[in-house]
């Protein structure tokens, strides 16, 4: 290995919006950032869920629920 090409990787702290900070080995220097797992929607539990339920139930206003009852037309076709 060649001496003298790496960068210098030192102790940073790592700060966050929300206050949270901790130590790490960077490259760079000190470090801010918006969000961090104290704080994270995902971590902390307090995820929004998507109701897709309504979107179903859109899709089904919208074709009328029969959409997929082509047994019923392919049946009283072949009867003809």
């Amino acid at each position: 290995m060649q001496d003298k090409i790496h960068p210098d990787y030192k102790v940073s702290t790592v700060t966050c919006a929300c206050g949270n900070s901790f130590t790490t080995k960077s490259t760079k220097g000190n470090l801010a950032v918006d969000i961090c797992a104290k704080c994270h929607p995902f971590y902390t539990g307090k995820q929004k869920l998507i109701d897709a339920a309504g979107r179903v139930e859109k899709f089904q206003r919208k074709f009328g629920g029969d959409y997929f009852k082509k047994g019923d037309k392919a049946e009283s076709a072949k009867k003809k």
